[in-house]
């Protein structure tokens, strides 16, 4: 080869010169992931059919499939797709997640007991506002129900809108409104005015949400009414309010729309679901015995399937049934078939399949099927993995929804002058610090509650957690309130001469809450 080489080079520089080059360059291209993931050669990459864009191309122009994909086999397409979708939104919502004030009273000078009396005066309000259905703009959920009906929507269909609107009704002490838009009324208008506009999302030329667009009607539905598109600012010009609340799951940089948490798994659960359905009919049919005759004569055979009136609507038709006595005309035969059921593989089968939608979604096969079989390391590993996910995405709802509603009601309120907050609209970080705020949702629950117990009471004497946390951990209560019930509680069984020297031991701990109450 090098002889050739030298040949050419000396007939031919040029040419030559040449094949170096592309010598080189094939070199380059022969190289690193070209044998590997990125290989064209390989008989196993051959047949890869593949091919991308950006995440417009690859998401938004996708996303009107998917999401009816999806709620159909939320709605009864496949059991395991309602299950999932509904495991993940039980376990981030529950029964909603619950305010707990984290005012910054160091920075704003006040003593713990002012800052204390001014929680309890925030968590009062908020409550007189969120447990009623006042808060919803269309009155038919609480801000409790709304959590858990924005996360099943955004779940399913991908993502979730909210905006904000301030409705004055009569009787009520705060404007401040909720109102959930599904994800397919924001979509683009049929003109778009030279507009960067796709998936119902403006952006500016920093990629930058400038305004969301939407319909007047659900695109899928079946009125009359004209379609009208409205547009929406995601944030106020004068004040800087945000006017839209977008809740979805980023995935990929400059991303416009979310994708439903199903889409990784539609063609194995909807596959899993036709093989169910054909395997549970392989069964009836298996477990349907029927006898045939052969008569030589006319007379009335011992049986028939139907009533004869009924079957008269197609005369031809046979039908199998359980234990049943089927004639036949002379000259006709039977070939029975052996569908071989039930299928001693499909629990295996089904297993395997189910174990991958599991890894996908990020819900362990245990906790996916509801089936705990295995031994209580193996299933609080799988729990304690599950909850990695669900604490992840209760912090998204809590930083995405709760909190943005929170700060917009908060606003309400001490402009109305219904929360003392000096210098809240005078500083941003004044405002920063009386907004701290956490938000609790329902404990993860225990397989072994003695273990748990114990191990958060050895948290909180070593100064790894706080009972405050761990209350919230375990139970999903409130350790204030827990406190002063407990020192009620105890008061009154000592008045009540329950606690008495010698029949009954008070520990330091509970002596303490009642000298504290007694000063």
């Amino acid at each position: 080869m090098k002889i050739l080489e030298r040949i050419i080079a000396s007939v031919a520089p040029k040419v030559a010169l040449s094949r170096a080059v592309a010598k080189k360059k094939l070199d380059v291209l022969n190289s690193g992931y070209s044998h590997h993931g990125a290989s064209t050669s390989k008989k196993s990459m051959i047949g890869w059919n593949f091919g991308g864009g950006g995440p417009d191309e690859d998401i938004v122009l996708n996303l009107s499939t998917l999401r009816q994909r999806s709620r159909d086999l939320y709605m009864g397409g496949a059991a395991l797709a309602t299950g999932a979708i509904k495991t993940a939104r039980t376990n981030i919502i529950g029964t909603g997640l619950k305010l707990k004030p984290a005012i910054d009273a160091e920075f704003l000078g006040l003593s713990p007991d002012e800052a204390a009396d001014l929680k309890r005066i925030v968590e009062r309000e908020f409550l007189l506002w969120a447990e009623s259905v006042e808060c919803d703009a269309s009155r038919r959920d609480n801000f409790y129900e709304l959590q858990q009906l924005a996360c099943l929507s955004q779940l399913m269909s991908g993502d979730c809108l909210v905006l904000l609107p301030m409705v004055k009704r009569a009787g009520n002490t705060y404007d401040t409104r909720i109102r959930l838009i599904e994800a397919d009324r924001c979509c683009d208008p049929p003109n778009k005015n030279g507009k960067d506009i796709l998936g119902g999302v403006e952006v500016d030329e920093y990629n930058g949400v400038s305004a969301y667009w939407f319909v007047n009607q659900h695109p899928l539905g079946k009125q009359d009414k004209k379609k009208e598109w409205v547009r929406v600012e995601a944030f106020g010009k004068q004040t800087g309010r945000r006017n839209v609340l977008h809740l979805m799951e980023s995935e990929r940089p400059e991303q416009r729309r979310g994708v439903p948490v199903l889409a990784p798994v539609i063609e194995s659960l909807k596959q899993l679901g036709r093989y169910t359905e054909a395997e549970l009919m392989a069964a009836v049919v298996s477990g349907m015995f029927t006898v045939f005759i052969e008569s030589e004569t006319s007379d009335q055979p011992l049986g028939v399937m139907m009533d004869q009136e009924i079957d008269q609507v197609d005369p031809n038709s046979y039908e199998l049934g359980n234990g049943a006595i089927v004639g036949l005309s002379p000259g006709e035969k039977i070939s029975m078939a052996n569908p071989g059921r039930p299928n001693t593989a499909f629990d295996g089968f089904v297993t395997s399949i189910l174990r991958q939608v599991g890894a996908a979604l990020e819900i362990p096969y245990e906790l996916l099927v509801k089936n705990f079989t295995s031994s209580y390391s193996a299933s609080r590993a799988a729990l304690l993995e599950a909850w990695k996910m669900f604490r992840m995405r209760r912090s998204w709802v809590a930083s995405d929804f709760c909190q943005p509603v929170y700060e917009e009601w908060f606003t309400e309120a001490v402009a109305k002058g219904r929360i003392p907050a000096p210098g809240f609209f005078d500083d941003p970080l004044y405002r920063k610090a009386y907004l701290k705020a956490e938000w609790h949702g329902p404990s993860a629950g225990q397989l072994d509650p003695l273990k748990e117990a114990t191990a958060a009471k050895m948290r909180v004497e070593e100064g790894f957690s706080t009972r405050e946390r761990e209350t919230a951990e375990l139970t999903g209560g409130d350790f204030e309130m827990n406190h002063r019930q407990r020192v009620r509680e105890e008061t009154m069984r000592r008045e009540g001469g329950l606690l008495i020297e010698g029949s009954e031991k008070t520990n330091d701990n509970q002596q303490q809450l009642l000298d504290d109450d007694n000063k």
